[in-house]
């Protein structure tokens, strides 16, 4: 006979612990409430007889009450039944000790891969991480329903960042204010931080601001450079007057000025980058940052901003050194150009940044490019206007918004609430290919996924101003009053909400047997499943007035859940199930050929629906020999896409020195094609996961994603 545990493992069955669990309850009474050995031995000799092949754990001990009852040992039944509560919540009361035991011994596969830009090895990290194996207790135990709990652990739905959901004043990522804050002061840590007079020292705020503002949510953080570039004619005004001062004229002033404003800007950049990639803030790690390059943000400081941008993309290309002293890519922060007119024809004034960015990126994988043109047709206003903006982080976009105070579009100092993502493969293959059943599943799940939101907006609703001052009293994302409610901030469009997915090309796949990608019958129901959910985000924003938002998830470590859950579910479906990865958001399967031209044309369709953020990538081989093509797909993604980039190779092998690209073998291990090396620790590997890059290596689902990666435009000159 089999017992089931209440975790749905199964072992043996073993009448000892029966004799173990009554006797126990037997100690606590006396005389004729006792029962003797002869009576327990009948007990178990008459669940041994059921001859079942199987039986639950929960059955043998309603069993043992009702024998008790039986028997007529009251008081003994009532002991026996205390103790088997008791022992329930033992159970729910130590649901973390495995898992810490696991992260701190190194021994977790999943610890040591959950975050590719995360070292698990190291104690701030491990510091992040036990405070997130609490929260996820806490969360899963007391703050969500058993329905929601089910769906994320069967692999139907997944509730993001629980690791972070206990504290209820934690939000996802946002646009930081740095204007506001740089311009009107801010507060840090109680001390007052006035309006700086020089670049550099902006510059220097602005990692400070940044530091504590990603210490007080989870997600991406973005800010934009155009808001430090008032600080450079700051500089420039100080140097010209210092030479004025010393009896130079006015020609000599300026050209002399220039020369120190450029030297500052330099030293400014370096200092902005070393302080972003060494500090380290409450979450364990570098803050997950993007600094938006956007010349059309600014009329009056145009000139001063290309200074910015210029040599934030030189210091890039140069890259940072390691241990080694070798430069190789850093993950962050991330690089968003905007191409617009004045830089995207080769005849504008700024294309000679274009052609600096096409070089960054065909060396260190960034700067990734959004298309102000097709940017202004999608995020149209309530006054009717376009509007081009950076993404929060990643690739997670807020909706137009009108500051009703002004009339006048806002962007920096909103945020996203959170998010829920929705498994699109296990919604296809849970309706057997019936349609009707299939849209049936679909509203349903949908719903979950809506429950699941509202828990987190109704969570992050009771947070007032006091718990992180930085965003909500000092100008990050507010200038509220101390002690006031942010929940005004949540509603109005202010903020988003996100409502993921996830598995599209499977989905569509296993439906009508076609890939989304065939611009027939496959394409028009991925569109049409795309359209599901913005329709459902359209009717519940209306009846919240919450901004809810569809989302292409970046699903890194959850990409090889879903994928152990559905084949845990379904079994091996060819073509679907057969992988340890699902593909993320509506992207053309990593395994499929398509040129580069084609893809990002096809998916800007699946793009545009996704209006609560999303990014299509190109994979490309080495083309730092071949700017001609990177600028190529520039300005292709002008023409076609809002939001691409490209996917190029930039690692380094310590062991040997080889600098080139680290495969990966049939075992799925990483590997140095020049010498052999498979140590990660002398490994340096950097990789796009889903839209950011990484550098701390990947689970199994990932890494075999990696690998099956085909190549969307090649070197050869036909």
């Amino acid at each position: 006979m089999k017992i089931i545990k209440r975790d749905g493992s199964i072992v043996d069955y073993n009448p000892e612990k029966i004799r173990i669990a009554i006797q126990k309850a037997n100690n606590e009474v006396r005389g004729r409430e006792k029962i003797s050995k002869e009576k327990i031995e009948e007990i178990i000799k008459y669940i041994e007889e059921l001859d079942k092949p199987r039986i639950l754990v929960e059955d043998i001990q309603d069993i043992i009450e009702e024998k008790l009852m039986e028997f007529e040992k009251y008081i003994l039944a009532k002991k026996y039944i205390t103790y088997r509560y008791t022992r329930e919540l033992v159970r729910k009361a130590n649901t973390t000790d495995q898992s810490i035991k696991e992260l701190i011994e190194g021994e977790s596969e999943y610890w040591n891969n959950e975050n590719s830009n995360k070292n698990a090895k190291v104690v701030t990290t491990q510091r992040d991480y036990l405070a997130g194996i609490t929260s996820t207790d806490i969360t899963r135990r007391f703050l969500l329903p058993e329905d929601i709990v089910k769906a994320h652990d069967s692999g139907i739905i997944h509730f993001h960042d629980a690791d972070y959901f206990a504290q209820n004043a934690l939000h996802n990522c946002e646009l930081i204010n740095l204007e506001d804050m740089l311009q009107n002061g801010t507060i840090i840590n109680g001390v007052m931080i006035e309006k700086p007079h020089r670049f550099i020292t902006a510059a220097t705020i602005a990692t400070q601001i940044i530091l504590a503002v990603t210490s007080s949510s989870y997600g991406g953080a973005t800010v934009t450079l155009s808001h430090l570039a008032p600080f450079v004619r700051d500089s420039f005004n100080k140097y010209k007057d210092r030479y004025l001062k010393r009896g130079l004229d006015e020609k000599t002033a300026k050209k002399f000025a220039k020369q120190d404003t450029k030297k500052e800007v330099e030293d400014g950049v370096q200092t902005f980058n070393y302080q972003v990639n060494s500090m380290t803030n409450t979450n364990g790690q570098a803050p997950f940052l993007s600094v938006c390059m956007y010349l059309g943000e600014t009329k009056e400081y145009k000139e001063e901003l290309s200074m910015i941008i210029e040599e934030f993309l030189k210091q890039r290309m140069q890259g940072f050194k390691n241990e080694k002293g070798v430069p190789v890519t850093p993950a962050f922060p991330k690089l968003l150009y905007v191409l617009e007119e004045d830089n995207i024809k080769e005849d504008s004034k700024y294309w000679y940044l274009t052609e600096l960015a096409a070089k960054c990126t065909a060396k260190r994988l960034v700067p990734d490019y959004i298309s102000e043109k097709k940017m202004l047709e999608y995020k149209i206003d309530q006054n009717g206007n376009g509007n081009c903006y950076p993404c929060m982080g990643c690739r997670s976009f807020l909706t137009p918004y009108v500051d009703p105070k002004t009339n006048k579009p806002k962007y920096y100092g909103r945020f996203n609430q959170g998010v829920v993502t929705i498994n699109l493969v296990d919604v296809a293959l849970s309706s057997g290919k019936d349609l009707d059943l299939f849209w049936k599943i679909y509203d349903e799940r949908l719903e979950l996924c809506h429950k699941a939101l509202q828990l987190r907006h109704q969570r992050l609703s009771k947070a007032t101003s006091d718990v992180a001052p930085i965003l909500w009293q000092h100008g990050a994302l507010a200038r509220l009053q101390k002690g006031e409610s942010i929940h005004d901030l949540l509603h109005n469009g202010y903020s988003t909400i996100s409502l993921g997915y996830a598995g599209l090309y499977e989905c569509v796949k296993y439906v009508t047997g076609r890939s989304h990608t065939d611009n027939g019958k496959g394409k028009e129901f991925g569109l049409a499943v795309m359209q599901r959910l913005n329709d459902k985000c359209k009717e519940w924003k209306e009846k919240e007035n919450i901004d809810y938002s569809v989302y292409g998830t970046p699903i890194e470590s959850t990409t090889y859940k879903f994928a152990k859950c559905l084949k845990e579910r379904f079994g091996i479906v060819e073509g679907i199930t057969d992988r340890d990865y699902i593909t993320n958001s509506y992207h053309v399967p990593v395994f499929e050929d398509i040129d580069a031209f084609s893809k990002l044309k096809l998916e800007s369709e699946f793009q545009r629906l996704s209006p609560g953020g999303a990014i299509s990538y190109v994979e490309t081989p080495n083309l730092q020999n071949n700017i001609e093509s990177v600028l190529q797909i520039i300005k292709f993604i002008y023409d076609n896409i809002m939001y691409a980039e490209l996917n190029t190779k930039s690692d380094y092998c310590q062991k040997c020195g080889f600098d080139g690209e680290i495969l990966i073998d049939d075992d799925l291990e990483w590997y140095c094609p020049n010498c052999g090396n498979k140590d990660h620790n002398t490994l340096n590997v950097a990789r796009r996961t889903c839209g950011y890059i990484g550098s701390n290596f990947w689970n199994k689902g990932r890494t075999q994603e990696i690998k099956e990666r085909v190549l969307h435009l090649d070197n050869k000159d036909d």
